[in-house]
């Protein structure tokens, strides 16, 4: 690259911004269905100018130069996105191979060949024990036969993060970009964990009975996690032709008109490859943010949609004069799952239940006691997740990722399912989101004592919770989850809120 190709960090980030919006369109039409193959790689190749090292430099030139600690923050935000464009870059081709390789991948059930996508969502509605087994084997054994590559694509990235940061443990790069311990998060966290056990195997040994049948084994295998979490048996109560309506009306009793805002577009229907994992897609914050579920029924589809309209809605309401940096890119992911988590919150209180589907006090209670057994099924997973993947991470120098470790181990004790060592690379999100997740689940715990008491326990359906949330949203993605924390009075590693939340202390 030239010396005259080198752009100011302004043209930088206007460039990039440009290249971020083709590149999360290209990802959307993917994961939704509308394409079957992806195109990163040729999108990456037509902006490879904005990833070099010299640009690299350039940006940290700037960032050394600002004497404004948000110019810096700016600077150093768009820093670090030159540099995992570098490894975006170099990587994409082989990425594209994967992703197009699984969503190309077929195994036969039942007589019929299903694509591997349609067979996961479909595990979410096979009402039949035997066969989610049968299915769930099946897919266990076609997705880790792309261990090889996922392993492969884990060693190349590694390596290429090390030779730009010049730090060799990913531990240690992600601690530095996150600005904290994971280390004492996950002390935290583990200790959070235990104080639930006692509660946990309580509501668990009650609803893998009630949702599994009798046939249950002693320890089911994690190819029932999709049917726990519709709670399928309880599916004529929440049918997915609902979910819209009711959580469009949920969301407007916090004081947002979901379907009123024109920058968040939806995306309901049910395609084929469409994958079943609902997200959001800031593609261009707050002007486009799409918002993406594949309702299959059961209160899972109210849950995950109410789970991504908090993200829709922290994007769509971040203030547009902001950098873009601001509005867009962030050091990770747990301020914005915090306003996720609060909004899905609202699905956990007996009394949601109770004012949309017609329950009786008792039948509404009942069903929120469900709801909270599925959010401490999943932190508990995902603090077993993060206790695995510190240690994952810290003998990757060494082993390179061809071991499972105790990934098996820790995850089927803290939730009672069996969770199968082939599934450890699959399992893996990228940058340690499981901590972010985390962080996100202590937050959204303290966000929502905090908003008790000074609301009410009628914080959900109460307008000025909106009020109190548009504030935060506004400052997009510039504040640290720790920064909320301590506006609402709370210490970053306080999880009291949320044993006591999980635990009904």
């Amino acid at each position: 690259m030239s010396t005259t190709a080198i752009r100011s960090s302004q043209e930088y980030e206007d460039a990039y911004r440009a290249y971020y919006v083709e590149a999360a369109e290209e990802f959307r039409a993917v994961r939704v269905g509308e394409k079957e193959t992806s195109e990163q790689a040729a999108i990456v190749a037509r902006h490879a100018d904005l990833f070099t090292q010299e640009q690299v430099e350039a940006l940290r030139a700037a960032e050394a130069g600002a004497s404004d600690p948000d110019e810096r923050e700016r600077l150093y935000r768009l820093r670090r996105t030159c540099e995992a464009g570098i490894v975006d870059a170099e990587l994409a081709q082989r990425e594209d191979e994967l992703a197009n390789a699984l969503l190309a991948a077929r195994l036969t059930f039942d007589g019929a060949e299903v694509p591997l996508r349609a067979a996961e969502a479909q595990l979410a509605v096979l009402p039949d024990y035997a066969k989610r087994e049968e299915l769930g084997e099946l897919v266990r054994a076609l997705d880790s036969s792309f261990n090889g590559q996922r392993r492969e694509l884990l060693g190349a990235r590694d390596d290429l993060e090390t030779a730009i940061s010049g730090e060799r443990q990913a531990v240690a790069r992600n601690e530095a970009e996150k600005q904290i311990s994971l280390r004492e998060l996950e002390t935290v966290l583990r200790s959070a964990s235990d104080a639930v056990t006692e509660e946990y195997r309580r509501l668990s040994g009650r609803w893998f009975e009630r949702l599994l049948g009798p046939e249950c084994d002693e320890v089911p295998t994690n190819a029932h996690v999709r049917w726990i979490r519709r709670l399928s048996p309880l599916e004529s109560t929440y049918p997915k032709e609902r979910s819209v309506e009711v959580c469009v009306e949920t969301v407007r009793a916090l004081g947002f008109e979901l379907e009123a805002i024109p920058n968040i577009r939806l995306d309901l229907e049910d395609r084929p490859q469409k994958s079943p994992r609902a997200c959001v897609i800031a593609a261009d914050p707050p002007e486009v943010v799409h918002l993406i579920t594949r309702a299959q029924g059961g209160v899972s589809d109210y849950q995950a949609f109410l789970h991504e309209a908090g993200h829709a809605l922290h994007y769509a309401g971040c203030d547009p004069r902001l950098p873009w940096t601001f509005r867009a890119v962030s050091r990770d992911h747990a301020l914005t799952e915090i306003y996720s988590y609060i909004v899905e919150a609202v699905s956990r209180e007996p009394g949601w239940h109770a004012l949309h589907f017609g329950l009786s006090d008792a039948e509404a209670e009942e069903n929120a006691d469900a709801t909270r057994f599925l959010e401490a099924l999943l932190f508990r997973r995902y603090a077993a997740k993060l206790r695995y993947e510190l240690g994952f991470w810290d003998a990757f120098p060494k082993e390179r990722g061809d071991a499972s470790r105790d990934y098996e181990t820790l995850l089927t004790t803290a939730t009672g399912l069996r969770y199968d060592s082939r599934g450890y690379l699959a399992d893996m999100d990228a940058g340690f989101y499981s901590a972010d997740y985390l962080r996100a689940w202590i937050r959204a715990a303290q966000l929502s004592s905090y908003l008790r008491s000074e609301l009410g326990e009628d914080w959900w359906r109460d307008s000025r919770t909106g009020e109190i949330l548009r504030a935060l949203f506004a400052e997009g993605t510039r504040p640290s989850s720790e920064d909320v924390a301590g506006r609402i009075g709370f210490d970053p590693l306080d999880t009291g809120p949320l044993v006591a939340e999980l635990t009904r202390a």
